[in-house]
């Protein structure tokens, strides 16, 4: 059977900081850091995976300030910051550049958010330490077991997790085609992912 290979990344802003990657394949989780654009689409495109997760806004409003989907996850209580937030748009714009470059190589793109995975899956969303327990106790396996991941790479993990269950089935789409979606966990609860 062929199994999947998903790749997840947590985009920095700026190449200076540590953007967070990671390869799930099988059950085994592989991370690390990568800094410029070249680096993070060689390693995210030449693994030729099934379906990439980032981390960052992929489109730009048309009209207003927040896409429909920004406006969507924040009634559903997903905080997400939107593109044009002064702070969210150097990423942005990396985000779109680089995402331009992974579908002109012929590779599936997702948007995701993972701190709202965490929230809808019932997980902690910001203590690292207990993600990284819930990380090994659904049954991945690689990195989490040797070391303890830097936050930028818990939330690669995250989003490789959400792409793995976007290709389940067991995902939501938040927004339009227009302005472009964010893919949402359908609200579970962790304790009952099988990996």
């Amino acid at each position: 059977m062929q199994k999947n290979i998903i790749v997840g990344i947590d985009l920095a802003g700026v190449a200076k900081n540590p953007t967070g990657w990671a390869l799930l394949k099988n059950k085994a989780i592989f991370t690390s850091h990568l800094y410029h654009d070249e680096e993070i689409l060689k390693r995210s495109t030449d693994c030729r995976p099934n379906i990439i997760a980032v981390d960052a806004p992929l489109s730009l409003p048309k009209k207003s300030t927040m896409r429909k989907a920004d406006r969507e996850m924040h009634k559903r209580g997903y905080p997400v910051f939107p593109p044009c937030f002064p702070a969210m748009e150097k990423l942005t714009l990396r985000a779109v550049r680089m995402v331009q470059e992974i579908q002109r190589r012929g590779l599936n793109v997702i948007e995701v958010h993972p701190t709202s995975t965490r929230k809808a899956l019932k997980m902690p969303t910001k203590d690292w330490k207990k993600i990284h327990q819930i990380f090994t106790r659904i049954g991945l396996e690689g990195n989490l077991k040797t070391r303890a991941l830097t936050d930028h790479e818990i939330d690669a993990v995250t989003a490789a997790l959400t792409a793995h269950l976007h290709l389940q089935g067991k995902t939501e789409l938040m927004g339009d085609e227009e302005e472009g979606y964010i893919v949402v966990p359908t609200e579970s609860d962790w304790r009952k992912l099988h990996l």
